[in-house]
């Protein structure tokens, strides 16, 4: 007989498969796609943009779901955006204090967090439906998927138009971390690829980790209908 607390760990169990993979936001839902394209041009361009993210659909997860009974149904998309855009700009302000270059290298997109569908979504469709741990757990889960999806894609993007990796670790860690830059192809050629760099080469990386999701999607799917085929033969 499964415990409660059995059956808790398999919820949060089920909503982290969900953020981090199955309803990813880049991958599957597609959501937020204009800063996913835009920003990740390095691994830390979309590391810094993913972690706001992430500390924003958390928080907005759990203060949606603190007040969802107090907030009558007719203004609650407002209320909404406000929490977030009050989340937003308490992540803008942290940024521009502490990592002020990677915060002009964001630029607009930081702000642009309040409109992003992946925050608004997830405090409509499950925030406001669900108890604060639970939806602050999605919100974690959802944001780390993104941001997942924002360092393959720098990185894959990075390797090919700038033959580095890690470069621009310094906005978030000081000075020291430009010794920490992996250069891939020496620096002395001066290599660049552009394609990798400009939209056209984000919308490629995007459509090559789709279609990597969607092959292991499939082969677990192959996989499963074998066991489940063998299970019946043998039970026969």
């Amino acid at each position: 007989m499964e415990t409660k607390g059995e059956s808790m760990s398999s919820v949060y169990r089920e909503i982290a498969h969900n953020g981090l993979w199955k309803q990813n936001a880049g991958l599957a839902q597609l959501l937020g796609l204009c800063p996913v394209l835009a920003v990740s041009s390095t691994v830390v361009n979309g590391l810094g943009l993913g972690l706001a993210t992430t500390l924003v659909t958390a928080l907005s997860g759990a203060a949606v779901a603190a007040v969802r009974h107090l907030v009558p149904n007719e203004i609650r998309n407002p209320v909404f955006i406000l929490i977030i855009a009050a989340l937003v700009t308490v992540v803008d302000l942290s940024m521009n204090a502490w990592a002020h270059d990677l915060y002009n290298v964001l630029g607009i997109f930081i702000p642009l967090i309040v409109t992003n569908c992946i925050v608004l979504a997830r405090a409509e469709a499950f925030a406001s439906k669900h108890p604060v741990r639970e939806a602050a757990w999605d919100g974690l889960m959802m944001g780390l998927g993104l941001t997942g999806v924002l360092i393959a894609l720098g990185a894959l993007r990075e390797v090919c138009g700038r033959g580095t990796l890690f470069a621009g670790l310094d906005m978030l860690f000081g000075p020291a971390a430009k010794t920490w830059v992996w250069h891939l192809v020496p620096a002395e050629w001066n290599y660049q690829f552009l394609l990798a760099l400009l939209p056209p080469g984000a919308f490629l990386g995007l459509a090559l980790l789709i279609a990597g999701k969607n092959l292991l999607d499939e082969r677990a799917r192959q996989r499963a209908l074998r066991q489940k085929t063998l299970t019946q033969e043998v039970s026969a």
